[in-house]
């Protein structure tokens, strides 16, 4: 129940980025729902590989290298899919960037309700 809670939710965080952003952009809530799948299957398999290969270089910009890691999954995953688009890495920074803030408030907002 939690899991398909917060991938709805997800989506939802998809859909307010593509609205405060314009560099942003989502087709209707299926493909939002797919876009957040296809987010989180990169961050479960994707990202922690990044992150050990990109390790030199993280501990050298002391952990700022991590959000190109990010935007870099939100645009390979905007590539990948039709009915989601970002334009550009800087769309895909500032996109990834306020779509993290938002999880953060989703994830907050969970925690008491599924305690445990």
């Amino acid at each position: 129940m939690k899991l398909i809670l917060k991938w709805l939710l997800a989506a939802c965080a998809l859909l307010l980025v593509a609205y405060l952003y314009p560099g942003v952009q989502i087709q209707s809530f299926t493909s939002a729902l797919i876009a957040a799948a296809v987010i989180g299957l990169f961050n479960i398999f994707l990202r922690p590989l990044l992150v050990i290969l990109t390790l030199p270089v993280t501990v050298v910009t002391l952990g700022l290298f991590l959000f190109v890691i990010n935007a870099l999954l939100f645009w390979a995953a905007a590539s990948v899919l039709d009915g989601f688009g970002v334009n550009g890495f800087l769309a895909a920074l500032l996109g990834s960037l306020i779509y993290s803030v938002l999880m953060l408030v989703v994830d907050a907002a969970l925690k008491p309700v599924f305690k445990g």
